[in-house]
């Protein structure tokens, strides 16, 4: 793509059947999203941020409206499509770690690698290179039952930018970390963010990541209340 625009949200609704009625997470949000921005959906619980990274992040589909990723509109994707775009476009980060317990931290951050067409040596330059830029070169052979929750963090970043995504969705990524690691995730990301011009759009409420943003675009039940840019 030529234009910066990396991510289009267009006039998003989001319905969830509740018995009887349906509640509505989303009401209507258009946003737009530069290449290489730091971002952040913010509000309180139950605000609909999660469900509008889920639709981002092509894990869920929207009521009605649309969202393009990359020039491509999301209703208009198969299943597999949409697969296809996450596995070679897009990184996640969760609060909860989502690591193989019987992996080594080599093996849990190759893993995404294992779907796209990389040699063995392809992979592990890769690989060595992701845990170098999280701080973890000297933790490849251990176990995540072997880490701390601020090293378990790290190599899901580690695992999120192996194949140097254009896009990475964070999901409440500090939620479980005490303030120095979250610190210290939050400027690896940010590092990464401005080495590798990589669009992070996080999904928060921690004034920690917030204070890290440069643009913070908060959801009051369901709709943009304010979009603000907080640095250049």
């Amino acid at each position: 793509m030529e234009n910066s625009e990396i991510i289009s949200v267009r006039d998003l609704t989001k319905r969830f059947p509740m018995g009887l009625s349906e509640f509505t997470a989303l009401r209507g949000i258009s946003l737009e999203f530069s290449r290489g921005e730091f971002s952040g959906v913010v509000g309180p619980s139950g605000s609909g941020k999660t469900t509008l990274l889920n639709i981002i992040g092509l894990l869920d589909n929207p009521t009605d409206g649309d969202v393009i990723i990359l020039g491509n509109p999301s209703k208009n994707l198969s299943v597999k499509e949409a697969a296809m775009i996450r596995r070679k476009h897009m990184g996640f980060i969760f609060q909860t770690y989502n690591l193989l317990p019987v992996y080594t931290v080599f093996e849990n951050v190759e893993f995404p690698l294992l779907l796209l067409s990389m040699s063995t040596g392809e992979r592990k330059k890769a690989v060595l290179e992701a845990l170098a830029w999280v701080g973890l070169s000297d933790k490849e052979k251990s176990k995540p039952a072997q880490l701390s929750g601020g090293e378990c963090q790290r190599v899901a970043i580690a695992r999120a930018m192996v194949k140097r995504p254009e896009i990475v969705l964070a999901d409440e990524p500090t939620a479980n970390l005490d303030a120095d690691n979250s610190h210290h995730i939050l400027q690896t990301m940010e590092k990464l963010n401005k080495e590798l011009h990589t669009t992070f759009i996080f999904a928060t409420h921690d004034e920690k990541v917030i204070s890290y943003l440069r643009r913070k675009i908060t959801l009051v039940d369901g709709k943009v209340s304010h979009d603000d840019v907080l640095k250049p």
